[in-house]
């Protein structure tokens, strides 16, 4: 071989060898890592966020598509490819990536959005709670609820869990159940004491009320009005106002009287029919009612054959106008309590024959009828 021909073989050689060497350094693999690795973090961040539960379809259909590539990302790992090739791979791998950082987007809006609603709800529903205490216990009506408010506050406390565990779905159902009750309670209360708002019946009332005074007056003498809406047992002389007094009742006291045991304070036209001092009576001073009268013997025996009070019970009594006694429980039982103080004043100024009448509310705006409309606005707002 001449030398000019070995010169040219090495040429040749050496050039093929570079040209291969420079092919191999550009040659790059089919599946990024770093670009995985984000897809791998977004899916993280995404159960983390309980996208499932949030937007399952969307997470449903990522999550499907994640696990297509993953497979294909196995399956290519070790492909090399030249620079110049399309990467298929490469580029559904960045469209998923766009798709599911917007996808985290969405769902951290649609948290947000159920972190507000859930906030909104329980704190609406916690001042209507508030709310509804304060005025059942400004009324003394909480035994008309029963077991409803000890309901309510089991969901409000638990609406208030789920919304410090970051459960705000949870927490808005829980915030749901608890309206549903307040909105038996407001509903069980309208039914129980929606007659303090009924102005016939509020009518014959004033009616009744008038009539004592009118008697009063006419025989220039005392007689006794009480109020159970607004607490309040008032004295009158010669049809003259000259006192009156703040009352408790029993917890039961501002429903109709039905029956015997029922707790409530009856309503009707009395005469005080025993005055009973000091020795006579557990308590400090006591004005028997000549109760149960004529009237409200009929009206049982009318509840009796219409079905409203069963046939084992019995006509009740004993309703007095009473002090309060050291160990005596404060529970007048339908009676009317008042302090010492004013129960001594008022048992040396009246005489048995005493009107005494005992009526639900006086004016059309009482204490009762307000919180009731103000529950029922509360109700609406909500």
């Amino acid at each position: 071989m001449s030398r000019l021909s070995q010169i040219c073989r090495l040429f040749t050689t050496f050039t093929l060898t570079g040209l291969l060497s420079m092919s191999m350094g550009g040659c790059v693999e089919t599946v990024p890592e770093e670009l995985v690795e984000a897809i791998e973090s977004i899916d993280r961040d995404l159960g983390t966020l309980r996208a499932t539960d949030i937007t399952p379809e969307a997470y449903s259909r990522f999550s499907r598509q994640w696990n297509a590539l993953r497979s294909r990302v196995n399956s290519e790992e070790n492909i090399v490819r030249w620079p110049w090739e399309d990467n298929e791979l490469e580029t559904d791998l960045e469209a998923l990536q766009v798709e599911g950082t917007q996808l985290v987007s969405e769902v951290n809006a649609r948290i947000q959005a159920q972190r507000t609603t859930a906030e909104t709800k329980l704190a609406r529903i916690e001042q209507r709670l508030r709310l509804l205490n304060t005025r059942v216990g400004d009324i003394g009506s909480r035994t008309v609820l029963g077991e409803h408010p000890v309901e309510t506050e089991v969901h409000v406390k638990q609406a208030r869990l789920f919304l410090e565990q970051g459960q705000f779905e949870h927490s808005i159902q829980a915030s749901e159940r608890a309206g549903k009750v307040l909105l038996t309670q407001t509903a069980l209360l309208t039914n129980e004491l929606g007659r303090y708002a009924d102005d016939d019946l509020i009518s014959a009332w004033r009616e009744s009320a008038q009539r004592t005074i009118d008697w009063s007056r006419a025989h220039r003498a005392q007689a006794i009005v009480v109020s159970k809406a607004d607490r309040v047992l008032t004295l009158y002389k010669n049809g003259r106002k000259v006192l009156t007094y703040p009352i408790r009742l029993g917890s039961r006291g501002i429903r109709a009287k039905q029956h015997y045991g029922d707790g409530a304070t009856p309503e009707g036209e009395y005469r005080i029919q025993r005055k009973r001092g000091p020795g006579q009576t557990p308590y400090f001073r006591a004005l028997i009612l000549d109760y149960p009268n004529v009237d409200d013997r009929r009206r049982f025996e009318q509840a009796q054959k219409a079905g409203l009070i069963p046939k084992s019970q019995h006509m009740p009594g004993l309703i007095q106008l009473h002090g309060v006694a050291q160990g005596i429980s404060d529970q007048p039982y339908g009676s009317i309590v008042l302090d010492n103080p004013q129960i001594a004043r008022l048992f040396e100024q009246v005489a048995v024959g005493t009107p005494v009448t005992i009526v639900g509310a006086l004016e059309s705006q009482n204490s009762i009828s307000l919180v009731l409309a103000d529950l029922g606005d509360q109700e609406e707002e909500t």
